[in-house]
């Protein structure tokens, strides 16, 4: 079932859908090197690519992605996915990627919080699960302050950008 597009604020950015116009953002960041580490799937090596990946993230058929921008400014500073929707188990996973020039600010804490909560009272996600890789010690506190519990690890669960195989933290906020 398609979820109606919305926009969410928080901590003086506003979440909306993707727009083209994100493109030349999106492009940059998909070439921060910690982006290409710890996102083996934002593969996106032109501006063209960059178009429809905002494009097939504005199509919220099967999951809610949206674009961070400074209130103020308009100043793209990442994306925050809402996927791997499950109604029937009220289970989905969430991740983001958030630009160099916002980092160490609470922004990704201050998003997930906002997500999570947006897909617990609109959509009735009663479990959200965020994972990241063990070496990956940022996402780790995104996912404890933004209080995603640590349920676990799975080893060797996920091939990262250096091509290897990495243990995975699974954080879950009930």
């Amino acid at each position: 079932m398609p979820i109606p597009p919305v926009e969410l604020t928080v901590a003086g950015m506003r979440l909306r859908p993707p727009h083209v116009d994100d493109a030349p953002a999106v492009l940059a960041l998909a070439r921060d090197p910690d982006v290409r580490l710890w996102n083996p799937r934002c593969r996106i090596p032109d501006e063209p690519a960059a178009v429809a990946a905002c494009l097939a993230d504005a199509d919220w058929t099967t999951g809610a992605t949206f674009s961070i921008l400074d209130e103020a400014t308009g100043t793209y500073a990442g994306t925050i996915a809402l996927h791997d929707i499950d109604p029937g188990r009220a289970q989905a996973h969430i991740g983001y990627r958030i630009a160099p020039w916002t980092r160490e600010r609470g922004l990704a804490t201050a998003c997930v919080r906002t997500v999570a909560g947006w897909a617990s009272a609109k959509l009735g996600m009663r479990r959200i699960v965020l994972t990241h890789a063990v070496e990956n010690i940022a996402s780790c506190r995104v996912a404890e302050k933004a209080g995603f519990a640590l349920t676990g690890t799975t080893p060797a669960s996920k091939r990262f950008g250096d091509g290897l195989l990495h243990d995975e933290h699974v954080h879950a906020l009930t």
